[in-house]
């Protein structure tokens, strides 16, 4: 799963690095700066230090793409924070795929960082994560191939210059990475709109009698979910030009406890919420409350529950967190507490207001009313709907 952890010699501060220099030389503060942008320092650091074979236009070579996304210590000192938490394996066999002439795709539950980890591969591999193909239900298949200025095509007819380039179109010119986020979601005709592209390493262009061929490097990365509804079922002819890779949810508790209290602290920054850090307990019943309704049982078994219709991911979790405190440091004294929570965890299990709705009353009621040591969490989440 996606996390950060402080160390020496780490990239900046996330509320430093969101700080970037616009065209013309003003500096900008963004809401949330690319990978690329975030950690320059630490993909700097690795360019210089790294001497082996890197494959065309690749900005590191393949060990060093996984250093950068799990972190380790170079040579001279650098600290290179892990951006995954995850099983090794798992990344090597990723970035091995993109080294190949295959395609890339990440496959989990929501929330299992498929697009996080995307974002981190393209940022070292390419140097820019931004060619980015969202899937929606309204995904067309000009935001795959191409479009047209059509100013310019009803003044000159078809033309170089009045073509529109898509991510996609871009990344096969330059040789860089292209993310595919939610291919899933998009209709199967638009999926299909990739085969060329990934079996012949080309893109048609008849209305101008040519065809764009992909330089050395040019490879995609798409994550899905099997768990969202409306997924639109890959034809196998699409699904053989991808390699998968299932992402799984955090093994243990400890985990991803470890990954919730790293994210919501750089959230913290980049948001400059006037907050303490999270401490440790606040997050573990936040996690524990998550992995209990996701598994139907506590954490010891004796209790079954019933599960509510989200996913209740380690994201929601982070999110939980991050709203707390924004809630504890501009409306409360800067501690995390459980008033803060409760709202949060209602936001985040109720996600219809029947079912879930009852799926939560019988945790409150059964679990948390129980447990001595979380009496105040009780309280609030009674105080919220009484």
């Amino acid at each position: 799963m996606a996390g950060e952890h402080a160390g020496a010699g780490s990239a900046a501060p996330a509320d430093e690095t969101s700080r970037v220099v616009q065209p013309g030389g003003h500096v900008t503060a963004v809401l949330r700066p690319t990978a690329e942008q975030e950690y320059a320092a630490e993909l700097t650091a690795l360019a210089a230090a790294d001497d082996r074979q890197r494959p065309s236009n690749w900005r590191l070579s393949p060990q060093a793409v996984v250093t950068y996304v799990l972190g380790g210590t170079l040579p001279d000192g650098t600290v290179i924070t892990p951006k995954y938490v995850g099983e090794r394996r798992l990344v090597e066999i990723a970035v091995g795929t993109l080294v190949t002439d295959r395609a890339l795709l990440l496959v989990g539950v929501p929330g299992t960082a498929k697009s996080w980890l995307s974002e981190h591969l393209a940022a070292a591999i390419s140097g820019d994560s931004t060619l980015v193909v969202q899937g929606t239900a309204g995904t067309s298949e000009d935001q795959v191939r191409y479009g047209w200025n059509y100013a310019r095509l009803i003044a000159e007819g078809p033309s170089e210059n009045a073509l529109v380039p898509s991510p996609v179109l871009r990344g096969m010119r330059t040789g860089a990475v292209v993310r595919v986020e939610e291919l899933t979601r998009m209709p199967s005709e638009v999926q299909d709109s990739f085969i060329t592209v990934l079996s012949e390493k080309s893109l048609p262009v008849p209305e101008l009698n040519t065809q764009v061929q992909a330089v050395a490097g040019f490879t995609v990365i798409a994550t899905a979910n099997d768990r969202d509804r409306g997924v639109n079922q890959m034809s196998s002819a699409l699904a053989r030009r991808f390699n998968t890779v299932v992402l799984p949810p955090p093994a243990t508790e400890d985990a991803e406890v470890d990954i919730v209290v790293a994210r919501a602290t750089q959230l913290g920054k980049a948001l400059e919420l006037p907050a303490e850090p999270p401490a440790l307990d606040e997050v573990r019943r936040v996690v524990r409350i998550f992995r209990e309704l996701r598994n139907g049982s506590t954490v010891d078994g004796r209790t079954q529950l019933k599960s509510p219709s989200g996913s209740l991911s380690t994201a929601e979790a982070i999110s939980v967190i991050a709203s707390g405190m924004a809630m504890a440091g501009h409306f409360g004294d800067g501690r995390l507490g459980a008033d803060e929570l409760a709202s949060g965890l209602l936001g985040a299990v109720v996600k219809d207001r029947v079912s879930d709705a009852a799926v939560w009353h019988e945790y409150v009621e059964t679990v948390l009313k129980e447990r001595a040591e979380w009496r105040d969490l009780y309280r609030a989440c009674q105080d919220l709907v009484s």
